[in-house]
This record gives C-alpha cells, structure tokens and sequence, in this order.
C-alpha cells in the first residue's frame, strides 16, 4: 500500500469516530473470529488482540487479558493500529469492541483500503444476541491499569 493510501485511510476512514452507529451486517467478506477462537489463537501466539472501545468501557469491564486497548475515538487511531499490525509481525490482529458493531465497522473500512491483516471478534465483549462475549464466556480479563502498563511502546 501506498504512504499516501494509508495516510488517507488513518487520517479520513479511521479518524476519530465518537458517533459511530455502524451497521449490523455480519455476513462480509472478512474474517470473523468467535472469543473462543481469539483466545485460542491469542493463547498459542498466532493472533494479537486490540480492544477498539473507549476508556470509560475498559475501566467498567476490564480488558481481555493480553490485549492491547487502543481508543478508537483517539486522534491517533489509525496510526496506532496499523503499527498494532506491524507489531504482530504476520499474524492477524483480531479487533474487539463491546458488542461486535465497533469492530465491524473497522474492518468495513480496513477492507474497503484492502488493508490485510485484521480479523473481526464476534460479540465483542460483552456479546449480542444470541453471539456470546468474551465475559460471559469467562475468559480472562484484566482491569485497564494492567493492560495499558504492558502496551507496547510504539501504541502508546
């Protein structure tokens, strides 16, 4: 990809979007990890995890353990998980939100920059309908102290 293709994909598509009211439309073309299989994957080192929600979310619920939260909202988003995937070195980044919608909508725009790389975590963290979440799935979680201490220096 192109400098200036992935400066207008940081810049416009991700730029902060505290108003997002994403579509949900689950059936795309992208990949779309249950918690169950993220955290297997996050498990064996195959897959990263960034949690997209706001801070107010992650102090309310805790984070997924080993994830990296980076606020969608933030200025500096698109920057900060392209180099999120460039820390990965190859394997997918799975991206979780609270219900899926936030995730979604990322990986709408991730995709339509053919950007690869990136994978969607059905039910986020909380889960929708009748897709469960990371919590009620008892995963491991950590309060947001814990997880923003072990994020890379490059996220933060």
């Amino acid at each position: 990809m192109t400098l200036n293709r992935r400066r207008f994909l940081t810049t416009t598509l991700l730029a902060p979007l505290p108003f997002v009211t994403a579509s949900p439309l689950w059936a795309r073309d992208h990949d779309i990890w249950s918690v169950q299989e993220t955290h297997t994957a996050m498990t064996a080192d195959t897959a990263r995890l960034v949690d997209i929600r706001r801070p107010d979310e992650w102090r309310e619920t805790g984070i997924a353990e080993g994830a990296w939260p980076l606020d969608m909202t933030d200025p500096r988003f698109g920057e900060r998980l392209f180099a999120a995937r460039d820390l990965a070195d190859g394997r997918p980044v799975a991206l979780i939100c609270r219900t899926g919608r936030r995730s979604d909508f990322v990986m709408d725009q991730v995709r339509q920059g053919q950007e690869l790389g990136f994978v969607d975590v059905a039910g986020g963290m909380l889960g929708s309908g009748t897709t469960t979440g990371w919590i009620d799935s008892d995963l491991p979680v950590v309060s947001a102290d814990v997880a923003l201490s072990a994020l890379p220096p490059l996220l933060i």
